[in-house]
């Protein structure tokens, strides 16, 4: 243990030698020898005697030093300091005697001999002088009060001359009035000279009027151009940021730039393959009209090997007959391969008008449609009278034909476009009696016919017909009124369907889609008919490739008319596209729609969705139809989340079949939008901590979800239906759950997860958002108060009694009977009850008045609830423990509950049991009640129920009641404008005022006081004069 001690001891002293610590070092010298440990003090020691570090002659000369006392050595100080501040004076004021005479001998010495001439100078000099003076006083005058350098530089100046002058007190005194300034110490400036004061004056006397305001004006000028100086600094560092601000965009710019050349260079690449792609798909189409004219001559030698059994026709009818019905079979088979071979094939009209002029004139018309199979007929177009061999034949052949097909000759007799009137009423009314079948109008091929002459006309003329409308059509759109404009869209749309050039039909439809600026509903209704038939007519590829692009054109349109357009079109014509367009194209449409910034779109969104639903071909897009349902429920206008509700919800529902994953979907919305809140408070423990603060958005989203739920209410009645496992219970009983199935399912044997959804998820969860909500947010249990209220009204009675009502009196706290839920969920259902006291407020003040007013306010529960409140108000209040505990939230309680009309008899009732109770508390309680419910009732009840209580009360004996009716008097006069109740109102606090008390005038002038903004000019004046 010495040798470790010893150790240590060397390291702390080699420590504080090497670090300098003498003092430490010295003090730790004596210690050592102190303590007799003189081994391990011998290099201390060695380090203090050493005569190097420590000479001997000034360590004598230390030890001869006498001790000093504090206190002589503080005396001794303030006089040496006193001795020194008058030493420094005197030098001072020798040190200014010296140059005030080194300046007179100076002065002396440069002054020239005829001074003494010049003091006898004429007279009008100095009268000239004087108005020189004059002149500088009348400009000097104007120059403003004194600056701080000038008043310092005067001040020193001052100082200088009483000095000189030898007012040595009045420096002195001067010295003491000037506090801001040092005067013995003078800034070097220009005003800095010897005899300052003197000095100002020759200058003054020797100086021009001229010369002095040119000074004064170069200064003034110095100013501002220094202003202007800094003015300049500051506008040249906000160009300097602009400048960077500038080249940080041009950068932005050229990167965007790069990125379009660079896109445009891959758009011109796409259109070098899509017209590499285009030739290639004519030339297949060219050899599919090659095969076309083939099978139409085949077709024309068929029949004209059929002529001879015109003179016998009831003999080979029937063989006739049947080969003809194996050739139009073949036909239109080997026509279905060429549709699959080009899916253009519509663009075939010109190429076959020009192989007609060969044929004979009796032809038959090969029609051609993308979703038809080929028909061909006998067509007579100039005379409509055939030949009496040639007819009597067709006639036969037409008969039978239309006997044996009839669905397929209706079909090609009726014209299909609605573009033309008269084309439509020939159509309809085209004479049968010959057997000739009225020629398609909806074919783009022209018809053969045969004038009176004989001569065949031409087939050009329809496509040239079509092709001057095509051109005329633009140039005519802009000259007719606006109003009036749907009157084209019959040639319009005879144009677009059976113009050869794709490009023309673009155009066409563009101006169809463009043909009115902004048109309003009906106008939009007509437009999209036009569109609709025009689908119809032209088949499923040419509106995915014709009418669909010209709505996703159209979506970002400036005009709302024009998207609204565009939203009609997503759900009217999605019938006619193939089915994996509508849940691609169509959808992602509708899905830009929704995040439109025009409520009209958004609502003509929804209601478009909710029509192509039915039309998609499976369940894949199905979770992002549920997410744009939520998205358009939650919106925030009000007719977007109507349409929602009311149309898109159940469409969903019925595409999806998917209600449980919808209600546990909006559940967990309704609660993560009020949890994502902040807290009421920031105490922890404290029933304002469980609270949220709700912001418009949050509140407006959990209102519109709550109602959404209410709306699903019969969809999960119907469902519980549905799946009940009960039959022959279910069968008996129809839609109401009887006592007899909630007894079977009490006996937890089978599963209802259906029917438990209701009271094990969505009970537990609307108490759980009801306990996030504070007292003001009337609103949101208003309607949760109707969910229930729609639950009770599907599920019966039966249900309210023995399901519902138990779980909200656990959730208050209250006894309950379980005996129709299964034994396997009772644990849940306990677990609602509060277990402290904070969660026994936070039920009373937000599930009591869900209580109160959703389950027990059924009109079939009224004697009930009358029985509660009753137990609530009067029995509970005669116990002292729970008056003082939950009164506040009771009575805010009760408040929610006069909001309905049909409760207001029957709180009335009670309310009076109370006034006229003996008990001091329950006359505060029904004071207090009386205060809160008056903005829920009229005038007349106010006359008849509310005052006569509030004068009962106000003539207690008791002062806390008395003073509790005050209060509930002003806010009747705060709400009521009625003469009567005013006049009752003034005589009542009449009556308060004349017991002389302070206190009871005090309660009169607060509670009046705020009812002066809202009550009549009568009771304002009454209470003004009481004030004054």
């Amino acid at each position: 243990m010495d040798v470790e001690r010893s150790s240590l001891c060397n390291c702390v002293v080699n420590f504080l030698l090497e670090e300098n610590y003498l003092l430490t070092a010295f003090e730790l010298l004596h210690e050592l020898l102190d303590d007799g440990r003189d081994a391990q003090a011998i290099r201390l020691k060695d380090f203090f005697s050493d005569p190097s570090q420590f000479p001997p002659d000034q360590i004598s000369r230390f030890n001869t030093l006498r001790v000093a006392d504090p206190q002589s050595l503080l005396e001794e100080k303030e006089a040496v300091e006193e001795k020194l501040a008058i030493s420094e004076y005197e030098l001072r004021l020798a040190q200014e005697d010296i140059l005030k005479l080194k300046t007179e001998l100076q002065k002396k010495t440069e002054s020239p001999p005829d001074e003494l001439s010049e003091s006898n100078a004429d007279v009008s000099v100095n009268h000239g002088a004087e108005f020189q003076r004059k002149k500088r006083d009348a400009f000097l005058s104007d120059l403003g009060p004194l600056k701080d350098n000038e008043r310092r530089d005067l001040n020193c100046a001052v100082k200088e001359y009483l000095l000189l002058a030898g007012y040595r007190l009045t420096a002195m005194t001067f010295y003491e009035e000037v506090n801001d300034q040092n005067l013995d110490v003078w800034q070097n400036s220009p005003a800095c000279v010897p005899d300052a004061l003197r000095h100002y004056y020759y200058q003054y006397l020797s100086s021009t009027a001229e010369a002095a305001e040119e000074k004064i004006t170069m200064l003034r000028e110095n100013e501002s151009l220094l202003k202007e100086n800094e003015s300049l600094h500051h506008e040249k560092e906000c160009l300097l940021k602009n400048k960077d601000l500038a080249d940080g965009q041009i950068m932005a710019l050229n990167k965007s730039l790069e990125c379009f050349q660079k896109d445009l260079k891959e758009k011109e690449n796409l259109v070098q393959d899509l017209k590499q792609s285009l030739e290639h798909q004519r030339k297949e189409l060219n050899e599919c009209r090659a095969e076309i004219t083939s099978l139409k001559m085949q077709i024309e030698g068929s029949r004209s090997g059929r002529h001879w059994v015109a003179g016998d026709i009831d003999h080979v009818q029937s063989q006739s007959l049947e080969r003809y019905k194996e050739e139009i079979k073949s036909l239109r088979m080997e026509l279905e391969s060429l549709k699959a071979k080009s899916t253009t094939a519509f663009n075939s009209v010109d190429s076959i008008n020009s192989k007609k002029e060969s044929m004979p004139t009796e032809a038959k018309v090969v029609e051609i449609h993308e979703d038809k199979t080929v028909m061909s007929h006998p067509v007579d177009m100039a005379s409509g009278i055939l030949d009496k061999e040639d007819g009597l034949s067709l006639a036969t052949k037409t008969f039978d034909d239309n006997k044996d097909k009839p669905e397929e000759v209706s079909q090609e007799s009726v014209i299909n476009s609605s573009n033309d009137n008269s084309t439509f009423e020939y159509g309809q009314n085209v004479p049968k009696e010959n057997g000739e079948l009225p020629p398609r109008e909806d074919s783009g091929l022209p018809l053969k016919s045969h004038n009176p002459s004989g001569e065949p006309v031409s087939e050009n003329m329809g496509l040239g017909t079509i092709q001057i409308l095509a051109d005329a059509l633009p140039k005519i759109v802009p000259y007719v009124l606006i109003n009036h404009r749907e009157e084209l869209l019959p040639l319009m749309m005879c144009a677009i369907e059976r113009h050869p050039d794709s490009g023309t039909r673009d155009s066409l439809t563009h101006t169809l889609f463009n043909l009115i600026k902004r048109p309003d509903e009906q106008q939009r209704r007509i437009i999209m008919d036009a569109c609709v038939s025009l689908a119809k007519n032209v088949g499923e590829m040419r509106t995915e490739t014709e009418l669909l692009p010209q709505c996703w054109e159209q979506i970002n349109h400036m005009y709302e008319e024009r998207r609204l357009l565009v939203a009609q079109s997503c759900g009217e014509l999605a019938e006619f596209v193939r089915p994996e367009i509508r849940d691609s194209l169509i959808l992602s449409i509708v899905q830009q729609l929704i995040e439109d910034s025009a409520t009209v779109v958004r609502e003509a969104a929804a209601h478009n969705l909710a029509l192509l639903l039915p039309l998609f071909p499976n369940m894949d897009k199905y979770f992002k139809v549920e997410e744009l349902m939520f998205q358009l429920a939650c919106d925030p206008s009000g007719v977007v989340v109507e349409t929602t509700v009311k149309k898109l919800v159940p469409a969903v529902l019925s595409w999806g079949n998917k209600l449980d994953h919808i209600l546990r979907v909006l559940l967990s919305h309704i609660l993560g939008s009020a949890q994502r809140c902040p807290p009421l408070s920031g105490v922890e423990g404290s029933v304002e901590s469980h609270l949220r603060v709700l912001g418009e958005r949050e509140r407006w989203n959990v209102d519109v979800l709550l109602r959404m739920l209410a709306e699903l209410v019969p969809f999960v009645h119907q469902r519980a239906i549905e799946t009940c496992p009960f039959s022959s219970v279910s069968e008996s009983t129809g839609t109401i759950f009887s006592r007899s199935l909630l007894e079977l399912y009490a006996g937890g044997h089978v599963e209802w997860p259906a029917f438990e959804w209701m009271h094990i998820d969505c009970f537990p969860d609307l108490i759980q958002l009801a306990c996030l909500l504070p007292q003001k947010e009337d609103n949101l249990r208003n309607r949760t108060t109707k969910f229930l209220l729609a639950v009770s009204q599907h599920f019966g009675d039966y249900y309210l009694t023995h399901m519902m009502l138990p779980i909200f009196l656990v959730a208050v706290g209250d006894s309950a009977d379980l005996t129709f839920f299964p034994s396997s969920i009772h644990s849940r259902i306990k677990g609602l009850r509060p277990k402290t006291a904070v969660a026994e407020r936070l039920a009373t003040m937000c599930v009591l008045p869900l209580l109160l007013a959703g389950v027990l306010g059924v009109p079939s529960k009224h004697e009930q609830l009358a029985e509660y409140l009753r137990k609530i108000l009067v029995q509970g209040t005669v116990k002292e423990g729970q008056s003082t505990k939950r009164i506040s939230e009771i009575v805010d309680a009760v408040r929610f509950l006069c909001t309905f009309e049909e409760h207001h008899s029957m709180i009335f009732s009670i309310l009076w049991e109370m006034v006229v109770s003996s008990n001091i508390n329950m006359k505060i309680s029904a004071a207090n009640l009386l205060k809160v419910i008056v903005p829920y009732i009229d005038a007349k009840v106010a006359s008849t129920h509310i005052l006569p209580a509030l004068v009962t009360l106000g003539s207690d004996q008791n002062l806390t009641v008395k003073y509790a009716s005050i209060d509930a008097f002003g806010s009747v006069a705060q709400h009521f404008k009625n003469d009567m109740i005013v006049d009752k109102i003034r005589v009542q606090m009449d009556a308060f005022l004349e017991d002389g008390s302070h206190e009871a005038t005090i309660a009169v002038v607060r509670a009046l006081v705020v009812a002066v903004p809202h009550t009549t000019d009568r009771l304002r004046d009454y209470i003004l004069n009481l004030v004054f």
